[in-house]
């Protein structure tokens, strides 16, 4: 099992990063910068929207799989990205929404997500 996440945090505007079992809303791993931001209480609260979208996308017949979401806040990003080869879990980053990019964020969170094995 790796579960390293440390790649993460050369990203611009950084605040911190996890590793979420969304059958469980428990967090397998984590990285955060100096900030206090509660990643524990983040990714048990990010499992609901992962799970609601789940639900929408049955609901709607899609046979298809979450790539990521997207939530942008006044002052943050927040990325979740269920893992393709095991998609209950999903990686979870919080970002300074002046200090990052979006683009260079979701490439290195894909990028990451390939080195996890879970």
């Amino acid at each position: 099992m790796s579960t390293n996440l440390s790649a993460l945090k050369e990203l611009s505007g950084f605040i911190g990063a996890c590793l979420v079992d969304s059958d469980t809303g428990l967090m397998l791993a984590s990285e955060t910068s100096n900030t206090k931001f509660d990643l524990e209480a983040a990714g048990a609260a990010n499992t609901e929207v992962v799970r609601a979208k789940n639900a929408a996308m049955k609901a709607l017949g899609l046979n298809d799989a979450i790539e990521d979401i997207l939530i942008t806040l006044g002052q943050q990003i927040h990325l979740i990205r269920p893992l393709a080869a095991n998609p209950a879990v999903f990686v979870y980053v919080a970002l300074d929404r002046s200090a990052s990019n979006l683009g260079m964020a979701r490439l290195k969170v894909k990028s990451v997500e390939g080195t996890l094995k879970v």
